[in-house]
């Protein structure tokens, strides 16, 4: 087994999921990007040609096949896994009306697609001598900010965001007496095709605290919802 750490981003083909994998591998870690198909190859091949040493594995979370086989992907690529960023996700539709279609579809990517790969990787991630798990959330999911008369018009989205939320507080406390630690981040109103040419942030700006968590020393916290390093309202 090499002694570089590994890490496996999903939806990571574009957007922050794409910088997350850059900044990480600028720092000299092997980076995996999770994508569809062909997608994920041109990606990897992007980040190589800048001297990172990245890798890409065939993913679309709500896949059983492709989440069953990720296991043996790392087991026999590299050997470990120390890193997991849970960046796929689907993004608020502010125009459409809520329907329990919308619900469903949302929720099997943003909160069972996300469980299932995490659920398949802990195994090699208690392995790893600093496991860390950063799920990408969003400050619509804070149901304190949500009661403050924050809410959008997506509740969708902002529920499965929340329910994100209780997953990552859930696997803390599972795993407090192992060295992986697991976080919420929010990383804030980025200039993504989700978030439009009006957003505050740059997606380099956007993809710092996921960054930032993936990396946190043995002393960091868990259990956490963080942007920029500031404690947000659950």
């Amino acid at each position: 087994m090499s002694d570089k750490r590994v890490a496996f981003i999903t939806g990571a083909t574009k957007g922050l999921g794409f910088e997350i994998a850059r900044q990480l591998g600028q720092k000299g870690i092997t980076v995996v990007i999770g994508g569809r198909g062909d997608k994920g190859t041109a990606a990897a091949e992007k980040l190589k040609a800048e001297g990172i040493d990245a890798h890409a594995v065939t993913l679309e979370v709500t896949n059983a096949a492709d989440v069953a086989a990720l296991p043996g992907y790392f087991e026999t690529n590299f050997g470990r896994l120390d890193i997991l960023v849970n960046n796929a996700g689907i993004g608020p539709d502010f125009s459409a009306p809520p329907s329990l279609a919308l619900f469903r579809e949302t929720y099997e990517t943003n909160l069972f697609g996300l469980y299932a790969v995490t659920d398949a990787l802990l195994p090699l991630l208690k392995k790893s001598p600093a496991g860390r798990i950063v799920n990408h959330s969003s400050i619509l999911g804070s149901i304190a900010n949500a009661a403050a008369g924050h809410a959008s018009p997506s509740p969708a989205y902002n529920s499965s965001k929340a329910a994100l939320n209780m997953l990552t507080v859930y696997w803390a406390q599972q795993l407090k007496d192992t060295k992986i630690k697991v976080n919420s981040a929010h990383p804030g109103w980025v200039k993504t095709d989700l978030g439009g040419s009006g957003a505050m942030l740059e997606i380099p700006d956007g993809a710092t605290t996921a960054v930032d968590l993936a990396l946190l020393p043995d002393d960091g916290p868990t259990g956490g919802y963080f942007h920029k390093g500031k404690t947000l309202p659950w």
